[in-house]
């Protein structure tokens, strides 16, 4: 049977308002505040298992910060320094992900100097998907998923798919499909005319 925590009593007027102020502020971080809650329900009387039940949390969770009140005070109703999981990119790797979409895909046919049209790489795509994205990320010593690439985009607003590539074109005759013009035979026939009437 799990033992019975309790929060110790406050070691003076100020520690007990400073918890109280924190268990309801609008704006103090959302762990300070949440463990703050604890600490003023366990000083109603509440049990670890109570408390757990009010703020849907585990009891095991409600025990373990409130042993770090008992231990430090104020500075326990905090997340430690480096709890929680490493984020698996730096801030840097993130923004070389992000400046990829910037620069043409590795298939993509661009035009030359001479005129002649060339592809970085003849089997790379010629356009921007996220196999494509992570395949370049890859390249450039990222480690990284493609569910990752999806997430970080998708915050970020960016578009990683482009227009298809034949889309477009620079020659001066070139001109995009059109809307299908209508059928010479309508699709519903139409009712028979009324013959004219003779006289």
């Amino acid at each position: 049977m799990p033992k019975h925590v309790q929060a110790r009593a406050a070691q003076d007027a100020q520690e007990e308002r400073q918890v109280r102020k924190l268990a309801r502020s609008h704006h103090a971080p959302a762990d300070w505040k949440f463990h703050a809650q604890m600490v003023v329900e366990s000083w109603a009387g509440k049990t670890p298992q109570e408390i757990a039940t009010t703020l849907l949390c585990h009891p095991r969770t409600v025990r373990i910060h409130l042993n770090r009140f008992n231990a430090q005070g104020i500075n326990g109703l905090g997340m430690r320094e480096g709890a929680g999981r490493k984020p698996r990119l730096t801030e840097q790797e993130r923004s070389r992900i992000l400046a990829l979409v910037k620069r043409p895909p590795p298939g993509r046919l661009e035009r030359y100097a001479d005129g002649s049209l060339q592809a970085r790489e003849e089997e790379g795509s010629a356009q921007w998907s996220l196999d494509a994205l992570t395949e370049a990320a890859h390249a450039a010593g990222i480690q990284v998923e493609r569910s990752q690439i999806r997430r970080i985009y998708l915050r970020e607003g960016v578009r990683w798919r482009n227009r298809h590539s034949w889309g477009t074109s620079d020659d001066k005759d070139f001109a995009p499909k059109e809307l299908r013009s209508s059928p010479t035979t309508p699709s519903h026939p139409t009712g028979r005319r009324p013959s004219a009437l003779t006289s």
